[in-house]
């Protein structure tokens, strides 16, 4: 049986990281994406809160509807978690209200996907601005993971995230790693890692948690589906402690 995780995705930038990952799933899982509206391409809080505003997502619905989804997921980390703990989570109600399915953002398939690999203390790798890359750890801290670090990259839009190359993102996340941490979190899916995810996690010696990656993960988790393929180390997760 198929499974149909439909994806929201902010402007244009590594969406091409979804046909892959769909690729590498094996079979059995469509990832149909609907690009949504990005008035201003820009990490900074107020563009945030518009791109991830209820407007929006609820026009990525209605644009979804026709692939017939089993899950819905607003694959944007930084669109959600500006929102607050609070905040994300009406934001994803009123997603899954809008869609008809369940639905879930790729901060909460963040926090998920961690506990799902009993993990607690983080490093954080992240390509945002430092004041954006912060609220990234605060929305962690509410869930209960740690971040031991935080290295911000300072890049302001997606589009030129979506440029880096596979060497500059390894170099990046090896580089930002902390000997305690239980598994790095890179955030951000305007950056392409759906074909590094086995040599991030093999080049660091521990699971390394990317954007896009996470993303899948959480709409397969809402439809049910287990990856065993693919999605590095949440191809063979353990189940979610809520």
């Amino acid at each position: 049986m198929t499974v149909t995780v439909g994806i929201l995705y902010p402007g244009y930038s590594a969406e091409d990281d979804y046909p892959r990952l769909e690729g590498q799933l094996g079979g059995g899982v469509r990832l149909p994406l609907v690009h949504t509206l990005m008035r201003e391409d820009a990490h900074r809080v107020d563009a945030l809160l518009d791109v991830g505003g209820e407007d929006v997502l609820a026009d990525g619905a209605a644009a979804l509807a026709g692939h017939a989804p089993d899950a819905v997921v607003w694959a944007c980390t930084s669109g959600s978690f500006v929102f607050g703990w609070e905040g994300a989570h009406t934001q994803v109600e009123k997603l899954a209200a809008a869609a008809g399915v369940p639905a879930s953002s790729t901060s909460f398939a963040f926090v998920r996907a961690a506990r799902a690999l009993g993990v607690s203390r983080v490093a954080v790798a992240a390509t945002y601005p430092a004041d954006v890359a912060e609220r990234f750890v605060e929305f962690l801290g509410r869930a209960g993971i740690r971040a031991l670090t935080l290295t911000s990259r300072g890049i302001v839009t997606a589009a030129e995230v979506g440029t880096l190359g596979e060497d500059d993102v390894l170099d990046f996340v090896a580089a930002n790693d902390h000997v305690d941490a239980e598994a790095v979190l890179v955030p951000d899916t305007a950056l392409h890692t759906a074909s590094l995810l086995d040599r991030l996690d093999e080049r660091l010696g521990k699971p390394v948690l990317t954007a896009n990656q996470v993303s899948v993960w959480e709409g397969l988790r809402l439809a049910g589906r287990t990856a065993t393929a693919g999605l590095g180390a949440l191809s063979r997760p353990q189940p979610v402690t809520e």
